[in-house]
């Protein structure tokens, strides 16, 4: 007769045990947690596992959300994750989607406190709307802001997204709009991903060219403001026009 082969299994190998955080004791789930004793009782870790909801084999929405932080990473460097960035990390698309949702909704809070249109007197006023919702980008954003006579903001308009080059950001570009809203003055606004908010050469040329077509429109440039990691940059009050 022919033997059987037998598939030999060591006796000591470790038995390895799952449990759902449904079998948690309840004041030690996340979502119960929150209900019972607020936001700021959670962990960041157990805050991502609500938005992450259901774990994957072997890991529960906690593990997953812990995962996120290995290699020293810190919340904003979570924020700043895209959607196929958290997938590599076992989170679903539907999840992923959510996280990078919630983390956009944060950075456009500043800006939606319901009260009138901001008015922006100092370079410190457009810095404490903006650098929230700029800083965390992977890659550069121009954005004009349309100002009334009393610098109450009229509109807010993204002009291009991507490495900055003076034919992505034109005059006919970045006034079209001044001149439709009958805007009194314009202040420009983009982001450094580097984190370092100094001035590039193309920043300069670029400034210069749109503070001269403001000069022949008759709509004045009153800043061009550089948002990098938590810091600014004023152009203006650098003195570069």
């Amino acid at each position: 007769m022919r033997s059987k082969k037998v598939r030999n299994r060591s006796v000591f190998e470790p038995a390895y045990y799952h449990t759902t955080i449904k079998q948690w004791p309840e004041g030690e789930r996340p979502r119960e947690k929150l209900v019972a004793y607020g936001p700021a009782s959670l962990s960041e870790a157990e805050l991502l596992a609500i938005l992450i909801r259901t774990g994957s084999k072997g890991a529960t929405a906690v593990d997953l959300a812990k995962k996120l932080f290995t290699e020293q990473r810190t919340l904003r460097d979570v924020a700043r994750m895209s959607v196929v960035d958290l997938e590599r990390f076992g989170i679903g698309r539907a999840r992923a989607t959510a996280i990078v949702a919630a983390f956009e909704l944060s950075r456009r809070l500043p800006g939606s406190d319901g009260e009138s249109k901001p008015v922006f007197r100092t370079p410190e006023d457009v810095s404490r709307r903006y650098v929230p919702r700029l800083r965390d980008h992977k890659h550069e954003e121009f954005w004009v802001l349309l100002l009334s006579t009393s610098n109450q903001l009229l509109r807010e308009i993204k002009i291009t997204q991507g490495t900055l080059n003076s034919s992505l950001v034109h005059p006919r570009e970045c006034f079209s709009e001044a001149l439709k809203e009958k805007a009194a003055s314009v202040i420009f606004v983009h982001n450094h991903p580097s984190g370092n908010p100094e001035p590039s050469q193309e920043d300069m040329a670029i400034t210069k060219q749109l503070v001269e077509a403001g000069r022949i429109l008759g709509i004045p440039v009153y800043d061009h403001i550089i948002v990098a990691d938590s810091s600014f940059t004023s152009l203006a009050q650098r003195g570069a026009f």
